[in-house]
């Protein structure tokens, strides 16, 4: 689950980590007046979507007087940003920079652990600098049973800064950090740009959290924060419905039976050079309403061109999902290719009833792959 910069500036601040005073605004007006009452030069408008690139995007703006304020906030309330329309801004003082610098909290499934990654190269992309230059930037893995007292604080500290006192502040911040990540069960905990002011003092000018989402039951105050995207909105409504369902950016739409078997299905679509457009795991279940449900949930996406149903039937039989299939497209009203590939108990009377119907039915999964990969770029 994701929050917004102002929601993870404010938890940053109840851990006594440094930010500067923001003012969220839901209209133009509302900003004139944050400038007026953060009594300031310069202030910074911040658009609040849950999507990195908001600075490339038009959606920060720097304003030097209330009606400059109005102007920017006029416009950045009006953008679009990677499909997230901008419906609130955010009014904060801004800084006097000297250098910048990226931290972040992470977990890492291969040291099974959480991992602090540190760069003398902050406000940019890390992907990026881990591209193109990875030694810039120090990873250290937390052990769980230590965590982080003062002399390991310390100790990483001084791998950014010289001058005690800005490693004394940056000590004191990865404390402050580590226990909000850990007390709020983080996924990641990101300050991009950690900035040094003129006077030597450190900010964590932006701020970025996201979290388990298998925690958030023992979490009521983060889950409180929950803004679903649309994505998340139809995962939602699909797992109220039995299935489990991620949605992707291909044209092949799969509907599969068993999540190691959906996995698999994606691997082979991309090996074969298509683009699968969701994961979607239906379990046992042959019903026709079901297959009515989920095919449903595939042609909802636009960029579906064909869909893939790829079924092993152990406990359920080939036969019955062949005979829920029928009755399901009875009922569905579409063009778009299907192609089934059925394999396991009663397979061939599964096949034979599909013969001569809409379906292009497939024995073995390479097959039915290459016929919806190639039917995909038709």
């Amino acid at each position: 689950m994701k929050i917004h910069e102002y929601q993870a500036k404010e938890l940053f601040s109840s851990y006594g980590i440094p930010v500067k005073e923001q003012i969220l605004c839901y209209e133009p007006g509302e900003a004139a007046v944050a400038y007026e009452e953060l009594d300031t030069e310069c202030v910074v408008i911040k658009a609040q979507v849950l999507t990195g690139g908001r600075g490339k995007a038009g959606g920060v703006k720097l304003a030097k007087s209330k009606e400059e304020a109005k102007d920017h906030a006029k416009n950045i309330l009006g953008l679009t940003i990677k499909g997230y329309p901008v419906t609130k801004v955010i009014v904060t003082e801004a800084v006097d920079i000297a250098s910048e610098y990226y931290m972040s909290f992470i977990i890492d499934r291969n040291t099974k652990s959480v991992i602090l990654m540190m760069c003398a190269e902050g406000g940019v992309d890390i992907e990026e600098v881990a591209e193109k230059t990875p030694e810039k930037i120090y990873k250290f893995a937390i052990d769980p049973l230590i965590g982080l007292p003062d002399y390991l604080a310390r100790k990483f500290a001084f791998v950014l800064f010289q001058d005690l006192n800005q490693v004394n502040q940056l000590a004191s911040i990865l404390q402050k950090l580590y226990k909000l990540f850990i007390d709020k069960d983080a996924s990641l905990a990101e300050i991009n740009p950690l900035v040094t002011t003129k006077d030597g003092k450190l900010l964590a000018v932006d701020a970025k959290m996201t979290f388990d989402d298998n925690a958030l039951y023992r979490q009521p105050e983060i889950l409180s924060l929950f803004e679903p995207t649309e994505d998340e909105k139809v995962e939602t409504a699909a797992k109220e419905k039995g299935f489990s369902f991620v949605r992707l950016d291909g044209e092949i739409g799969c509907m599969v039976n068993g999540a190691g078997l959906a996995m698999a299905t994606m691997d082979m679509i991309k090996l074969y050079g298509g683009a699968p457009a969701n994961f979607l795991d239906i379990g046992g279940s042959s019903n026709p309403n079901k297959v009515i449900d989920a095919m449903t949930l595939l042609l909802k996406d636009p960029k579906v061109k064909v869909v893939l149903i790829n079924i092993f039937g152990g406990i359920t039989r080939c036969d019955d999902v062949a005979s829920g299939l029928l009755s399901a497209f009875e009922q569905l009203k579409t063009d778009i290719p299907v192609i089934v590939r059925l394999t396991g108990t009663n397979e061939k009377e599964g096949r034979e009833m599909l013969l001569g119907t809409r379906f292009k039915v497939a024995e073995t999964m390479s097959e039915a792959t290459r016929m919806a990969v190639a039917a995909s770029k038709e």
